[in-house]
């Protein structure tokens, strides 16, 4: 209650080599949905290798006990 509590610091950071025209670049081409490829392949992975070792680990259960 009589303790201060602590405010952010505000910093007017300007970087040196600022490129308008860059900016204005990018934010066009996320308007228009374009991304790396290197993020789709990465979001596009299908889960087939652990699929298949499932159905391999489940046949092996149901033919032990009996089932198949």
């Amino acid at each position: 209650m009589f303790i201060r509590k602590p405010t952010h610091k505000r910093f007017d950071y300007q970087p040196r080599y600022y490129k308008p025209e860059l900016d204005e670049d990018e934010k066009r081409k996320r308007r228009l949905g374009f991304s790396s490829t290197l993020r789709k392949s990465r979001n596009s992975t299908i889960p087939w290798p652990y699929i298949i070792m499932l159905m391999i680990i489940l046949f092996i259960f149901l033919k032990y006990n009996g089932y198949i």
